[in-house]
């Protein structure tokens, strides 16, 4: 593993890259709102990302580097995300295609900047489709519009609410909640099968 430091717009990002031998994509991972890129769930998609033969990056938005708890904005978010993408693809992860995922708020911003970064595909845990008690506020949209082949892995009980399959896009149940760490076996076998299918024809 190594560490990147990565200058953005909105201060300074932090990257920690898992290099996979064959390396014929990479997974950039946002974390969630409040948490980190230890998130359980984060680490076995990385796990199982590095089997599939896939470069892994874990990324730690500019806000929790520079120690605050409170997220940044979400305009802020997708940018400093864009700039590391963009850093990344220019550099080390030169020459591969991307996928963008992440956990809850990290899987918002997937979506929502996958069409301008040039993913190939989308991973989301755990997307909150709402806050929880409160459906009116739909953050559907964001997953509606990515146009990439898309994995929702996301709990049976999950108070943020499940998102339903669409074209290109496949959900994944496991039994447990928000955090997903009630079967993370099946997290890593559910991310592994769906990376080997989607990258199969670009790679």
């Amino acid at each position: 593993m190594s560490t990147l430091e990565i200058e953005t717009q909105h201060g300074l990002a932090r990257v920690d890259l898992h290099c996979a031998p064959e390396g014929r994509a990479a997974l950039l991972l946002g974390h969630g709102a409040g948490g980190g890129i230890g998130a359980p769930d984060l680490v076995a998609a990385a796990q199982s990302a590095r089997r599939a033969g896939v470069h892994v990056a874990l990324v730690e938005q500019p806000y929790r580097v520079a120690g605050r708890r409170a997220p940044a904005p979400a305009r802020q978010l997708d940018a400093a995300w864009l700039a590391v993408a963009e850093y990344l693809g220019a550099g080390v992860l030169e020459g591969v295609p991307m996928v963008f995922g992440g956990r809850s708020s990290g899987a918002r911003v997937a979506c929502r900047t996958s069409e301008e970064g040039g993913a190939a595909a989308v991973l989301c845990l755990a997307f909150p489709v709402h806050p929880p008690g409160k459906p009116e506020k739909d953050r559907l949209p964001e997953l509606a519009g990515v146009e990439v082949p898309v994995l929702v892995v996301q709990g049976e009980r999950d108070p943020f609410g499940q998102p339903e399959p669409a074209p290109h896009r496949d959900v994944v149940l496991l039994a447990g909640d928000h955090s997903l760490k009630g079967d993370l076996d099946g997290l890593a076998r559910a991310v592994g099968e769906w990376l080997e299918r989607v990258l199969r024809p670009i790679t």
